[in-house]
């Protein structure tokens, strides 16, 4: 296992800035948020071009691509190049979002199915990530995705069980079927809280991961939003530092 940034951490300036104070908090490795809401990484420019963007990428920074997330779902044609500019940057891992709550299962099996053969073709692992108000928020039902969708994986983020409505659900299930991971500290009333004053046991998460032989990134994913500027260096740093020593 090795420690990762999520470049959402730093989404609220553009992604070149965010490269720079990222490589200023020690960190190497880095995953790429991308959201055509946002200014920071839109992957409909993205997957437009995808050989410009790895090359505005080498140029501005040293930092190891290691993943991928979309926030929001993209149709099967550029997500079809996204896969491409993964596996141009040597990237194996991409995580999308699961349906909203209400969404038909049927349906959204059908959705995963589609993007998993887009996923394979190009060789990446493809994992949905566990979010409130999303079919993942309950851990039993990411499971049943994964098993309905054979070689589909999940990324874990426990903050989306300590601080939603199944708070009372174990994360246990989920690790088998684990194959990237967001992390940051999390209490039952507050999704984001200062490292150390939330309910997330690191060295639990990551005792189950080894056993199931995971070996990838414990992936860091701050909400910009929710520290202030002066804060949220420091707690970057203390993250990054608690999982190392973990490990």
């Amino acid at each position: 296992m090795f420690v990762a940034i999520s470049s959402r951490c730093f989404s609220d300036v553009p992604f070149a800035e965010a490269c720079s104070l990222i490589s200023d908090l020690h960190y190497d490795k880095l995953e790429l948020w991308m959201d055509d809401r946002s200014e920071h990484l839109k992957p409909s420019v993205l997957a437009d071009n995808p050989e410009r963007f790895v090359k505005q990428y080498r140029e501005s920074t040293r930092l190891t691509p290691v993943a991928m997330t979309l926030e929001h779902d993209i149709e099967p044609v550029p997500f079809e190049a996204i896969c491409k500019l993964s596996k141009i940057l040597k990237i194996t891992q991409i995580t999308i979002p699961a349906g909203a709550l209400g969404t038909p299962f049927n349906e959204e099996i059908d959705r995963l199915r589609n993007r998993l053969a887009i996923a394979n073709t190009a060789g990446i692992r493809l994992s949905l990530k566990m979010k409130t108000s999303t079919l993942t928020e309950d851990p039993r039902t990411a499971v049943e995705l994964c098993q309905s969708v054979q070689g589909l994986g999940i990324t874990l983020d426990p903050s989306a069980v300590i601080c939603g409505p199944c708070s009372n659900q174990s994360i246990d299930p989920v690790f088998p079927y684990t194959y990237h991971t967001h992390l940051r500290d999390t209490s039952p009333s507050q999704m984001q809280v200062p490292v150390g004053l939330g309910e997330v046991d690191y060295n639990r998460i990551i005792t189950q991961l080894q056993r199931c032989n995971y070996a990838r990134a414990l992936s860091v994913e701050m909400y910009p939003e929710l520290i202030t500027g002066t804060d949220r260096a420091l707690e970057l740093r203390k993250m990054r530092m608690l999982l190392e020593s973990l490990l």
